[in-house]
């Protein structure tokens, strides 16, 4: 049976279909709002996967190019793999919803959107969070939801609930907010360095408009909710904790955690493992949960240190950041290359510039087909942990911290007429041990301004963790958390800016909630580390951007012309522009406005393009002296050719002072000569000579 709620959110009505379609799937709900529709489900296994120690949650967001009305690209016309968008708004989704599943449930879980209609005015990114949220509370899934999401966008100053497409694509700021009924529970911020408390301000007017939907949630719940399905634990047994316990007492975890050596640390927990295998070769059943089980005394062992005792596994202090170096033009030849370590996180960023037309096309849901000037890419291969696995190319870890990472250094970037070039950064992750998204962002600071490019400001990134007790007060925020610290912390909020505000935040945890204190004490604290960090050693390292490109980049020349004139550059069939590139070996780009990028590395044929565009897109005038080439004598005078596809004819009387029978007789094809622009003659065509030119007319 179907049936249809629906409640105002962001000014229009937001409506939830049950029972109508999809009703195999666990859960299901099909969104409405506006014109934008999306099919969320929720299907869950009956039986738990066996042989892993993790929650196989997978989140699809599928864009159909029909629901925006165009027909995919390419030879196939079919939709390929995911876009970038559908990979970072399902990582969005999944955030915030995992850590609200059982911790001991094994089922595998899929949480599909699919897009079937777009409006321009609601984002189907958030339609489709809503939508994965409400199918998942009303199946028979453990979760303990409900939880909502809200995007906040900043237009002149003033926060606007679920924008439109226009207003997130143009305004100062992209925040997307998840709770629960009582506490944040993810952010994900793009901002134009918004102030500390302007962004917590967004924040919990995001959270407050969450609590409403949450209980809007709770009242679908109420009335088609199914009852939850009862599952096979996965849970470690007690009295397997407690041999293990008496086997390696505390002290001895504590001792073999207690290291700022990573890999002297890994060293120690595998010989506490081949102990415990050697106690346990009798029990099949406990060995095969091992390593979960180690894993669990290891995160019980560091949250009681930190908590309790104030002490970190590297012996830092709860506020001090691991030891910093930062460095520029380590790699040769590249446009602008550095490296950032923050102990045993260590990333290098290289910087390439190429023309406009470089630019990354992509072409979405969006009403437009955009052009992606700015695109930074981050690679994690598996040497950087001490691992062995060959590389399949980016994973969604990937592509989220590399999207992180351009989204905090975008507000910074000059604009296209100030440095008219397509900006490529990529940030190898050399070695790991926590946080390297935001040592990407400090590396990639430091690579752009040595390349050349005048960003506004320079850009720091930092993270903090978390470790809490049983009570809301009972809490440790730390300041720059290694990978132990986030693998058995509560959190990882990572917040990226310049000296005057924020420009991108993630915010992800493994508990139900955070409260507006440890919000507040956390982007606080990620103030003064990115201060001390942008203040202490990228400054020292490199203290504002060159004033110009490197020696190996491509040098580019703008110029205005008339845009009537473009036809004339460009030719019949790109003739004569081509023949500009071939002659100099430049690459030439024009808009629409009439704006001529000449991009090369060799500085005179730059120039000698730019005098070809000139004069093509350059009425001639009485007093202009041109130089040009012979290209075809007549009877009656010479044709000089100017630039290609520009061309003057030379009368016979006007060559030279005395008088000649034959035009050979003073020129041959493919000399080059000065001439003179008279003006029209009698028929009002335009008149050249070479007697006229004065010898000291250049």
């Amino acid at each position: 049976m179907s049936k249809t709620f629906s409640m105002e959110v962001g000014g229009r009505t937001l409506s939830i279909d049950v029972g109508r379609v999809a009703a195999q799937a666990n859960g299901a709900a099909l969104m409405h709002y506006g014109d934008t529709v999306v099919l969320s489900t929720a299907t869950a296994s009956d039986k738990p996967r066996d042989g892993i120690d993790f929650f196989p949650l997978s989140v699809d967001f599928e864009e159909k190019m029909y629901a925006a009305g165009k027909i995919p690209g390419g030879f196939n016309k079919r939709e390929g793999k995911p876009s970038e968008n559908a990979i970072l708004t399902a990582r969005v989704i999944d955030r915030p919803m995992r850590p609200l599943f059982p911790k001991d449930y094994r089922n595998d879980v899929t949480l599909n959107n699919l897009v079937l209609s777009v409006d321009p005015e609601c984002r189907p990114e958030i339609v489709a969070m809503l939508g994965s949220a409400i199918s998942t509370c009303i199946s028979d899934i453990p979760f303990a939801g409900p939880c909502a999401m809200t995007q906040i966008g900043m237009q002149d100053g003033e926060f606007i609930a679920n924008p439109s497409q226009k207003v997130w694509n143009e305004g100062d700021l992209q925040l997307t907010v998840a709770s629960t009924s009582e506490k944040v529970i993810m952010i994900e911020a793009g901002a134009n360095e918004i102030k500390e408390d302007k962004m917590i301000e967004a924040i919990y007017m995001a959270h407050e408009i969450n609590l409403k939907i949450n209980a809007f949630i709770e009242e679908i719940v109420a009335e088609v909710g199914k009852e939850k399905h009862t599952y096979t634990s996965c849970a470690i047994p007690e009295e397997m904790f407690a041999a293990i316990r008496e086997i390696v007492p505390p002290e001895e975890m504590e001792e073999a955690v207690f290291t700022d050596e990573k890999q002297k640390r890994e060293e120690n927990i595998r010989a506490i493992t081949a102990k415990l295998e050697e106690a346990f070769a009798d029990n099949e059943e406990w060995l095969a949960v091992l390593g979960e089980a180690v894993y669990q005394y290891q995160k019980k062992t560091v949250r009681k240190m930190i908590l309790k005792d104030h002490k970190r596994p590297d012996g830092r202090a709860i506020g001090q950041i691991r030891p910093l170096a930062a460095e520029v033009d380590l790699i040769p030849r590249v446009h602008g290359s550095a490296m950032f370590t923050r102990g045993q996180t260590q990333i290098c960023t290289i910087t390439t510039l190429a023309p406009l037309s470089e630019m990354q096309r992509v072409d979405g849901l969006d009403e437009n087909i955009t052009n992606k000037r700015y695109m930074h890419q981050y690679n994690f291969p598996s040497y950087s942990v001490g691992e062995t696995k060959p590389s399949r190319g980016p994973g969604r870890r990937e592509i989220g911290h590399g999207a992180l990472a351009e989204k905090a250094l975008i507000p910074v970037l000059p604009s296209e007429e100030e440095f008219p070039y397509a900006i490529r950064t990529v940030s190898e992750t050399f070695e790991s041990n926590g946080s390297t998204s935001q040592a990407s962002i400090c590396a990639s600071t430091m690579s752009l301004m040595a390349a050349g490019v005048p960003i506004k400001k320079p850009v720091a990134g930092i993270s903090c963790g978390l470790v809490t007790g049983d009570t809301d007060d009972d809490y440790i925020v730390l300041t720059d958390i290694q990978g132990l610290e986030d693998f058995f912390g509560d959190m990882d909020f990572k917040v990226a800016g310049t000296h005057d505000g924020i420009t991108a935040i993630q915010m992800d945890i493994k508990i139900h909630g955070l409260t507006r204190p440890i919000v507040e004490e956390t982007i606080a604290r990620t103030r003064e580390a990115r201060l001390y960090i942008l203040d202490e050693v990228m400054a020292k390292a490199i203290s504002e951007p060159r004033p110009t490109v490197g020696k190996y980049a491509p040098k580019i020349i703008s110029m205005q012309i008339d845009p009537q004139k473009i036809g004339d550059v460009v030719g019949q069939r790109g003739k004569t522009i081509n023949a500009i590139i071939d002659e100099t070996g430049v690459k030439i780009d024009i808009n629409d406005d009439g704006v001529v990028s000449i991009c090369g590395t060799d500085p005179e044929m730059m120039e000698k393009a730019r005098r070809y565009v000139e004069i093509i897109a350059t009425d001639f005038e009485a007093g202009q002296v041109l130089t040009g080439k012979v290209v075809s004598i007549k009877e009656f005078g010479a044709f000089i050719e100017f630039a290609p596809g520009k061309e003057g004819m030379v009368h016979i009387s006007k060559i030279a002072k005395r008088r000649i029978n034959r035009v050979e007789d003073v020129l041959t094809l493919g000399d080059k000569v000065t001439v003179v622009c008279l003006g029209k003659d009698r028929m009002g065509r335009i008149s050249f000579s070479m007697k006229d030119v004065k010898n000291n007319q250049k």
